[in-house]
């Protein structure tokens, strides 16, 4: 079984409610903020977006993509596709992915959590 698509970008922000509003201002629809800073954003049937407030001591990491998979135990990575975490259950009800590419940046896979 293979990706299916972009399912998500993670975004760092130092700032959860200047980011919201910079999103909103570029059409984005806040769909949930959560009581730690965080929220999802969406814009039409694209990928939605999920901000993060971390504290000012941290450099934002650059936005990350999360690759969409249907069933995590279907899903085996072609040769060539280095695993670095298996799937794993997250916090937030899915499960997730971590794989390198050959340039070394870690890309998400993301799958619905076990039913």
């Amino acid at each position: 079984m293979t990706t299916r698509g972009i399912e998500a970008v993670f975004l760092e922000t130092h700032n959860w409610g200047k980011a919201a509003k910079f999103f909103q201002g570029l059409g984005y629809e806040l769909e949930f903020s959560t009581d730690h800073n965080s929220g999802q954003l969406r814009n039409g049937e694209g990928p939605y977006l999920f901000i993060a407030e971390i504290p000012e001591t941290q450099e934002p990491r650059a936005p990350r993509m999360v690759l969409t998979v249907a069933d995590a135990d279907a899903f085996e990575a072609a040769p060539g596709v280095e695993v670095v975490t298996p799937f794993e259950e997250t916090h937030f009800g899915t499960r997730e992915m971590t794989v390198r590419d050959p340039d070394g940046r870690l890309w998400s896979l993301q799958a619905p959590a076990k039913s």
